[in-house]
């Protein structure tokens, strides 16, 4: 009896798989990706590109994903972004130092923040649309960066809280950095699927409309102002939940630059990463901030810092303001050849394939019936 019960349950599950995602060659795609970012680390990829470049990428990823829902499906835009991501990394981060709570119970709790604080800005910063909203979204983590200057005795000023724990503490330094990636990867697409399936839901349905015809939603009855709130909490979600994990796996600390960076080349970088990727893989499709903050750290974090390493060599020198320009000149020529992006690019591409497959079969059909009735 239990084999048959199991025997049953793998058949059902081979028939889910083929008809949800074998048939459906982006989905196909997409759990191949995922197979390969899985055995990458056995694959002779070195544990510094996994630690620099990876596994930061996968948390980032979030992050992309979460401010893709937010703007890409609903309209608001935001480019204050930031705010959700340090967030969540002082909140684990003080909660940890004043209290000596574990992590178990830091993260969750900053994931809970992240939701207040979003329904705390959401709510008076709907009052405007378009530029303004974008304005405000903008004005708030530069207000918390003065907010944690002013009680620097309290935040850490401008080194902010660090020392964090890490996940895995008590593993070897290799087997942390495999484990770090792993979780990472993971986190990355549990919170890309359920994203995904807010998305496609009727709840998601509802924040196309409003971002399509907003007025026509209203006339509808219903009630737009809940649903962009709700955008709001479930960015501000995800968003925390990226930053209180980059706190302790990358950083180790929680500090202002999270939020804003005045002696940095790029001040808000953690909301313009998220930006720049979402534009650069594809806008509202929630896949596509995954493939275009992968492009990103690629070129940002090893193409460059290659070439770099290259040219110190023959005592080359870029100055770092140059190589900004040029790395974002790159980025500008992708999104000029891939104006949707690039992700959506190759998505309908492959979604191209499913039509001569499916009219080869019809053909098929056709021709069968018409000897069949030949024979009769």
């Amino acid at each position: 009896m239990p084999a048959n019960l199991i025997t049953r349950y793998l058949r059902k599950a081979y028939t889910s798989f083929a008809t949800h995602v074998y048939d459906i060659p982006p989905r196909m795609l997409a759990f191949l990706m995922l197979i390969m970012f899985a055995v990458l680390p056995y694959a002779g990829i070195g544990t510094g590109f996994l630690s620099s470049i990876l596994t930061p990428a996968n948390l980032m990823a979030i992050l992309a994903v979460s401010w893709d829902l937010l703007v890409g499906r609903t309209g608001q835009i935001s480019l204050g972004h930031a705010l959700f991501f340090g967030m969540g990394a002082y909140t684990t981060a003080l909660l940890y130092k004043y209290l000596a709570w574990p992590i178990w119970i830091t993260i969750p709790l900053s994931l809970i923040v992240g939701v207040a604080v979003a329904l705390i800005i959401g709510v008076p910063s709907l009052r405007v649309k378009g530029p303004y909203l974008a304005l405000v979204t903008m004005a708030f983590p530069i207000a918390v960066v003065g907010f944690l200057y002013y009680y620097s005795d309290i935040f850490g000023g401008e080194g902010g809280i660090m020392r964090l724990p890490r996940i895995f503490p008590t593993l070897p330094m290799y087997n942390r950095i495999i484990a770090d990636y792993y979780l990472s990867l993971a986190l990355m697409t549990l919170s890309s699927i359920i994203i995904y399936k807010i998305a496609t839901s009727k709840t998601g349905m509802v924040f196309v409309s409003i971002l399509d015809d907003e007025l026509g939603t209203k006339a509808c009855g219903i009630n737009v102002t809940k649903y962009k709130i709700m955008s709001f909490a479930i960015s501000g979600l995800f968003g925390s939940l990226s930053g209180a994990f980059y706190a302790h796996m990358i950083m180790r600390a929680a500090n202002p630059r999270y939020f804003l960076d005045i002696t940095a080349l790029i001040p808000m970088e953690y909301s313009i990463i998220p930006i720049a990727a979402t534009i650069l893989g594809g806008i509202g499709t929630i896949y596509g901030p995954i493939v275009g903050v992968y492009i990103y750290y690629l070129l940002d974090k090893y193409i460059f810092a290659q070439l770099n390493a290259y040219l110190s060599r023959y005592a080359i020198v870029i100055d770092p303001h140059m190589q900004l320009l040029i790395f974002f000149t790159v980025i500008v020529l992708l999104i000029i050849k891939w104006p949707r992006g690039i992700a959506r690019a190759l998505v309908e591409k492959l979604e191209d394939l499913e039509e001569p497959r499916e009219i080869e079969e019809i053909e098929k059909e056709k021709a069968k019936k018409r000897k069949d009735s030949v024979g009769a």
